[in-house]
């Protein structure tokens, strides 16, 4: 017997059985609706969780699968949030070990007591046994302020003199900007990829109004100051003994046309295992001619990993040492693979798998240490590695993607071995494609240089920047204080700002 049958056999008034006759009745269609609701979010969720952890997702590659993961998570996580507020009692949110804030971050604690110090039932006082802590990550946007700098001016009247301490000497001098501005600037633009009528935008919101043509104008001083901390930079790379070296193309506006062209941003690094702080340098050219290779590196000698493109090849005629990358080879296998399901880049795949494990192993060790594992381990592997090669070159197909990729690593083979011989020298190109990685992503938002020049200025900022995140700087951070001590740094001095360790 249900509860309107009870209520019907007592006294109740007809109409206020009516009453709760319906209100019973509207609760159960508002339950019916949150089971609908429920089942349709819970079909939704397992569909993006297909999705996200399915083959699909697996077809997508670079940026294009970091932006589809992106997506898919906040869905997930809205989707998630959306079936707590149905559930009639919310379950407790599934905390994974998430991992702990940074402890240098600044803390701002907040106490929470109890309305009471008295027990609730027998009034008696509470005695403290322990305390929960949790901790939520906050921030602030971008906080403008002025620094208001007061000289006060005195006089001698005897000699009608007047007296006041001098201005404290900038990188702009008179400008309105301080170094913390400047470098935020510099950071939107260079880090963060933004372009100039964004910032204009995010400070805008703020009350602050900071014109386009401004922001050019402290860019433009910026650059220029920075260029001799770059070229010292690019001074110091080039003592090194082995070299990365790698291009990425970028559009740069030809005002002629109104139109755009192809530049090139080219790449160095210092190599992975030599000494001293990591170093990375760009340099903006018009065009992907070898030319600038060599113009870069003229009198150079030493190592250079580089991929297999021709425009690097007139340098190893007389010059510096060939190294090839074992990635690229690697890479080649992998897409043939995931076309075809090749059992012989299958077996290749797994031979220089082999051959990074053996690197694995040597993380750590000095160069005389890395030498001794690679002859014992790495050379062995490389040699056996060859023979597969040239006894599959033979049986597979002639002009298959198999045999494309057997020939381009036997053409190789030479400045690919080339690393177990030695304990310094770089198994692959990874270390400048990582450091060339941000440009290529960052390039989508700006879209082109709007000139030669300011490809150049931007190459020298992104290899003060990025040379300071490789020696675990803040770009920002060291930046705005490089700004304010570059203006009274004499020139015997400039290594005290390049941005490495030692650094404070």
């Amino acid at each position: 017997m249900n509860l309107l049958d009870e209520l019907a056999r007592t006294d109740i008034a007809p109409a206020l059985l009516a009453q709760v006759q319906a209100l019973i009745e509207q609760q159960q269609a508002r339950l019916a609706e949150k089971d609908f609701k429920i089942k349709a979010l819970t079909f939704e969720l397992a569909y993006y969780k297909r999705v996200r952890f399915g083959k699909a997702s697996e077809a997508l590659v670079g940026e294009q699968r970091m932006l589809f993961d992106e997506t898919v998570d906040m869905d997930l996580a809205a989707i998630d949030e959306e079936l707590r507020s149905q559930a009639p009692v919310k379950p407790p949110r599934k905390r994974a070990g998430r991992q702990p804030l940074p402890p240098e971050l600044e803390r701002i604690e907040h106490r929470h007591e109890p309305e009471s110090c008295q027990c609730g039932q027998c009034g008696a006082d509470l005695v403290k046994i322990g305390e929960d802590v949790s901790e939520q990550l906050d921030v602030e946007p971008a906080r403008f302020f002025v620094h208001r700098h007061i000289r006060p001016q005195y006089a001698c009247r005897p000699c009608e003199t007047v007296t006041a301490a001098p201005i404290p000497p900038a990188v702009i001098d008179g400008g309105m900007a301080a170094v913390g501005l400047l470098a935020w600037i510099a950071a939107c633009k260079y880090l963060d990829h933004l372009p100039l009528y964004r910032i204009e935008q995010i400070a805008t919101r703020q009350g602050v109004p900071l014109a386009r043509s401004t922001l050019a104008d402290w860019i433009g001083r910026i650059g220029v100051a920075l260029q001799p901390l770059a070229d010292r930079l690019a001074d110091l790379l080039r003592q090194h003994d082995c070299l990365h070296a790698d291009e990425t193309p970028v559009r740069q506006l030809d005002p002629g046309s109104g139109k755009t062209r192809h530049a090139y941003l080219w790449a160095y690094r210092s190599g992975v295992h030599d000494g001293g702080p990591p170093i990375v340098v760009f340099d903006y050219q018009s065009s992907r001619a070898g030319a600038h290779v060599r113009s870069f590196l003229h009198g150079w000698r030493g190592h250079l990993m580089v991929d297999d493109y021709a425009g690097y090849k007139a340098m190893f005629a007389d010059g510096p040492t060939e190294l090839a990358c074992l990635a690229h080879i690697r890479r080649k296998f992998f897409d043939v693979h995931a076309a075809s399901k090749s059992p012989v880049a299958e077996q290749a795949l797994q031979r220089i798998a082999r051959l990074y494990a053996i690197e694995q192993q040597g993380v750590g060790l000095d160069p005389p240490q890395r030498m001794l594992l690679r002859e014992q381990l790495a050379l062995p592997a490389l040699a056996e590695l060859h023979a597969w090669l040239l006894v599959n070159q033979r049986a597979v197909a002639a002009g298959s993607g198999t045999a494309k990729a057997i020939d381009h690593a036997l053409k190789r083979w030479p400045a690919l071995q080339r690393y177990a011989s030695s304990g310094s020298l770089p198994i692959d190109n990874n270390p400048v494609e990582n450091a060339i990685r941000p440009i290529a992503i960052g390039k989508k938002n700006w879209l082109f240089a709007g000139s030669e020049r300011a490809g150049r200025r931007a190459a020298a900022i992104q290899s003060l920047f990025a040379t300071a995140r490789l020696n675990g700087l803040d770009p920002a951070r060291w930046l705005a204080i490089v700004l304010e001590r570059l203006p009274t740094c004499p020139n015997s001095q400039i290594d005290s700002l390049l941005p490495f360790p030692d650094f404070t």
